[in-house]
């Protein structure tokens, strides 16, 4: 045997074992590393079936998020505007704008525009809106300067970790209730905002949730 085969391949099968473990971690450990939101989700811009720019309706036009994503405060959904909502100005404003026939079609059939979802969460994790937005906390937080956006995208990781740095310092996010909605808002003195924001945490009563509960129901 040892006339057909060299002496260094008794030790083949045990450098074939020791290289699968090292592939095999290394590839576990790329994978916990790198496939998590912060590099899967953020960036993520999909084509819409229509149009819709955030930076002219709430920019230029001074439109309040509340107009057309109107269960904000009172629901754990924000929800998408239905197109009988568009056509209330634009039954008027480009009411022949080729660009909007889907809209009007929509809107006219009462059929919804299937709109491409973003910004998701795990089916195991809960978040309510109305809460955080009746306690301070502005879109802009977990959305970005959606406001500036012509095309939306997903700007946060809203991971785990990003939940939590929250969680644990809910002082260094709390705005006064006013300026939730006011996305260009920024505190005038940092250390100001964040003495207001320990305030704000006692006055609201507003629990550091780090519990499992809090979001995994």
């Amino acid at each position: 045997m040892s006339d057909i085969f060299p002496k260094w391949t008794n030790k083949l099968p045990g450098y074939v074992i020791l290289g699968g473990a090292l592939l095999g971690t290394a590839v576990v450990a790329g994978t916990w590393y790198y496939f998590t939101p912060k590099y899967t989700r953020v960036g993520y811009q999909p084509l819409q079936p229509v149009s819709f720019s955030h930076h002219i309706h709430v920019e230029q036009l001074g439109m309040d998020c509340r107009y057309c994503h109107n269960g904000v405060e009172s629901s754990y959904h924000s929800n998408i505007p239905s197109s009988t909502t568009c056509m209330n100005c634009h039954n008027q404003v480009l009411k022949d704008d080729p660009k909007l026939a889907l809209v009007r079609e929509s809107a006219a059939a009462g059929k919804p525009i299937p709109w491409v979802w973003i910004h998701k969460t795990p089916d195991y994790v809960y978040f309510n809106h109305a809460v955080h937005v009746n306690r301070g906390i502005s879109c802009v937080e977990c959305h970005g300067q959606i406001n500036l956006m012509d095309e939306v995208q997903h700007a946060q990781p809203l991971s785990m970790t990003f939940c939590l740095d929250c969680h644990r310092h809910p002082e260094a996010f709390l705005r006064p209730p006013e300026q939730v909605y006011n996305l260009n808002w920024k505190p005038d003195d940092p250390t100001r905002q964040l003495a207001q924001g320990r305030r704000f945490l006692e006055e609201w009563k507003v629990e550091r949730l780090e519990h499992c509960s809090a979001c995994h129901r």
